[in-house]
């Protein structure tokens, strides 16, 4: 029965070579489309879902009211994680972790920057990363103890145990290699080269600001059949047995499992909002189900479409005896081998496309054909996508009654709505659909990228102060300014395009006692402003030569000054983590965090500030030279004070030109996607005019001989789909415009959407759809009224 069914299958693939062509290229595309996408929404979903104990292991939130609202966020104060061992029975164990930064790793004459963390001795008790050597039960345990990822072992060591050895760090410290890691998988959130134990974590001075700091990451894995709801309620309240402050704001803190840290770690008000990427990885999964749903459309179409040609088939098999359930699996089998044969070709397009889209969505997705468990996926999504697309015209096949198929009367008279056309409607739909979101996005993108940032981005790179730079800064400064390589040099806490740190408490003259408006931090020496290129509205920048006190001055933006309602701001005075600063100038507002949100106020302190430290060096290259003879003068000086470091320069504006990397990924995905459905829409369009064209061959050719001209009958021809493509249009642009208004919400910068957006995506299906059906209506037009009416 079924080499029966398959054989004729593959005579009816070689009887009509054009239209099996046109299904499977359409399915091919298709499938290979919601391939790439479903292997992306399948690592999304595997995220940190390796761990042994993932259904025990939870991440600490904190929880307080901050300006009206319950703010959630996930570091918590470091002497948290002890006092929950302590008092709350119900964990087995907790571990914090805290970034080292990048650090100088050497062994003999090899010299690595890598970057790594510190972490409780538990750590790897809680995550599973396995060990290729050492005991992950004591890997943690030495203060000089480090665990090495087997890639960095090997750069380190080459192929020798790397157990026991020492790796000299920042120059300073020796430590002994206590473990080699199994590199880590791209699905987690960690993210290091090495581990060293948190045992041997020390605070600079002034930062340890005990249970008032909520910088340290923390994790807890509760016992086996432990009582969640008995630890939640121990730990809400825990952080206020030990701190008044806690107490009197009513801070709470609660645990966040494991299973969504990667999708769902938004919260609105305290609440989970849904939100996150978990809204980002469900609409692909849509657009993964309607490409493949607008390939299978294509299917039912042409299969539908060529009824008549299947018609007097169906009738004679039915008069000899077949059931409708036989025919039914006929067509259905027929369907099946044209997927598998797209299959084929899918597989092979996604081969040859994953390294680009690999590139795009800055993952290593892959096709494991060493596993059953692709194979039986593969095999799976192949009979869906046969059933799917079969199903449908097998059904409308088969229902054919013999007596009227043999007699010729089975056509019925066009309607209004049919299947064919409500199909059709679908494809155009989600067609318009996506070339609106790619429109909306660019804009979003656009209207981002030219905002004013509030400085210089020109010519602006930063390093940061490694090895022997902290102690050699001025002899650097000095020596770029005086060779000409820079107009200014200063330093801060951060990279103009990040924020470190940021806190609330502040006090200052007319403060309301309510107010717990938090503050943005940023630490800066003399310079800063004509190394930024800020633009000073009142006051001036640091200049500790002319004024020494200005260790302990200020300089706020706008926003700041607002919340504080200074008439006169300058000498001002604002108390900040036990410090008395007085404000020396006020700037502009300046973008240091994302471009799609409103400035927040900024504090940027002067050198005395204990709580942050000087970590990178801000130089404004002279524009008058080139900018590889500054880099390469620059990299001379960098050498000659600080050897044993690399010169690893960045630029600030491409620094903040990663911001715009995920609505840009965005974009071109959707720009992709849309392609992609007006592709597989064109095929289907492409195919069902050729049908159309093939059928009234006669009625053209008797149109020609009255005197039809070309253009009437190719108008003749195209209008009927472009009629069609209106009717998607008005059923797209109230959804296109509700799932882009809701987009859009996820940003406090946003842009309005205009009409025309909807002019240009409804001109943009209308030329596409004509320029698909006139080809084969010009072409029948065109044809000799001799050669098809001869026939007769």
């Amino acid at each position: 029965m079924l080499k029966n069914i398959f054989k004729l299958a593959y005579r009816n693939v070689l009887r009509n070579k054009g239209f099996s062509a046109i299904n499977i290229t359409g399915l091919a595309v298709g499938m290979a489309a919601a391939i790439l996408i479903l292997l992306w929404i399948q690592d999304e979903y595997s995220y940190d879902q390796f761990h042994t104990n993932k259904n025990r292991i939870y991440e600490i939130w904190n929880r307080v009211r901050f300006e009206g609202d319950l703010s959630c966020w996930n570091t918590v104060p470091a002497p948290l994680g002890p006092a929950i061992q302590k008092d709350v029975p119900e964990a087995e164990r907790v571990v914090r972790v805290t970034n080292s930064n990048t650090a100088l790793l050497t062994v003999g004459d090899k010299k690595l920057m890598k970057s790594g963390i510190y972490a409780d001795t538990g750590f790897l008790q809680v995550f599973t990363f396995p060990l290729l050597q050492g005991n992950a039960a004591t890997a943690l345990n030495d203060i000089h103890g480090i665990v090495l990822t087997h890639k960095t072992a090997i750069s380190l060591f080459g192929n020798e145990n790397a157990i026991g050895k020492v790796v000299r760090m920042e120059n300073k410290d020796n430590y002994t290699v206590t473990g080699v890691l199994k590199d880590l998988p791209g699905n987690t959130r960690f993210n290091f080269d090495y581990l060293l134990s948190r045992l041997g974590f020390k605070y600079r001075e002034g930062q340890d600001l005990g249970w008032n700091d909520n910088s340290t990451p923390t994790y807890v894995m509760l016992k086996p059949n432990a009582n969640f709801a008995a630890a939640a309620a121990k730990l809400k309240v825990l952080r206020q047995q030990y701190s008044e402050d806690a107490k009197k704001m009513k801070w709470e803190q609660f645990m966040y499992p494991l299973s969504r840290w990667r999708l769902y770690s938004s919260f609105t008000n305290g609440v989970e909002d849904g939100g996150g990427l978990s809204t980002f990885v469900k609409l692909f999964g849509v657009i993964a189900a309607l490409i493949l749903l607008i390939a299978c459309i294509n299917f039912m179409n042409l299969s539908t479409a060529r009824s008549e040609k299947r018609a007097k088939e169906v009738g004679i098999r039915k008069v000899v005896g077949a059931r409708k359930g036989s025919l039914i699996g006929q067509f259905i089998g027929e369907s099946v081998f044209i997927a598998a044969l797209a299959g084929v070709v899918a597989i092979v397009i996604v081969q040859l496309t994953l390294p680009a889209y690999n590139q795009l969505t800055n993952k290593e997705l892959s096709l494991n054909f060493g596993s059953i468990y692709t194979w039986v996926a593969l095999v799976g999504f192949v009979l869906f996508t046969g059933l799917l697309a079969g199903s449908y015209p097998a059904f409308f096949l088969s229902s054919f009654m013999p007596i009227k198929v043999l007699k010729g009367t089975f056509k019925k008279v066009n309607a209004l709505i049919t299947p064919r056309k409500v199909l059709v409607v679908l494809q155009f739909t989600f067609a318009i659909i996506l070339i609106v979101s790619t429109i909306v996005i660019k804009q979003q993108m656009d209207y981002a990228r030219e905002r004013e940032t509030g400085y210089n981005k020109d010519n602006l790179v930063y390093q940061f102060m490694t090895g022997d730079i902290p102690k050699n800064y001025a002899l650097i400064k000095n020596e770029l300014l005086a060779a000409g390589v820079a107009k200014s040099v200063t330093k801060t806490n951060s990279p103009l395009t990040e924020r470190w740190s940021n806190g609330w408490g502040q006090g200052w003259e007319g403060k309301d006692p309510n107010d717990q408006t938090s503050f943005d931090r940023y630490l800066a020496d003399e310079g800063l402003g004509a190394t930024a290129g800020l633009q000073f509205v009142q006051g001036r920048d640091f200049d500790l030569q002319k004024y020494p006190t200005d260790s302990t001055g200020l300089i706020i933006n706008e926003s700041s000054l607002k919340l504080m309602k200074f008439k006169q701001p300058l000498g001002k005075i604002v108390s900040d983590l036990g410090i008395q600063w007085h404000i020396v100038g006020v700037v502009k507002d300046f973008i240091l965090t994302s471009p799609y949100e409103p400035t927040r106020p900024i504090l940027i302190c002067g050198a005395k500030s204990q709580f942050m430290t000087f970590k990178v060096m801000q130089i404004k290259l002279n524009g008058n030279n080139s900018t590889a003879s500054n880099l390469q003068k620059a990299e001379a000086i960098f050498k000659k004070y600080n050897p044993e470091y690399p010169f690893e320069y960045k630029f600030v504006d491409e620094s903040y030109a990663l911001k715009f990397d995920n609505e840009q990924r965005q974009g071109i995905l959707a720009a992709a996607f849309a392609a992609l459905t007006i592709f597989i829409s064109c095929l289907g369009l492409f195919g069902l005019s050729a049908y159309m064209a093939e059928n009234r061959i006669k009625e053209i050719g008797v149109r020609k001989v009255l005197g039809a001209s070309v253009t009437g009958i190719t108008t003749l021809l195209s209008k009927d789909f472009v009629k069609l493509v209106f009717v998607s249009f008005f059923i797209a642009v109230p959804l296109a415009y509700w799932g882009m208004h809701k987009w859009l919400q996820s940003y406090e910068y946003r842009i309005s959407i205009h009409w025309w957006v909807f002019g240009i995506a409804c001109f943009s299906a209308v030329a596409i759809a004509i320029a698909t059906v006139s080809y084969q209506a010009i072409k029948a037009a065109l044809a000799n009224p001799v050669k098809s009416l001869r026939t007769e």
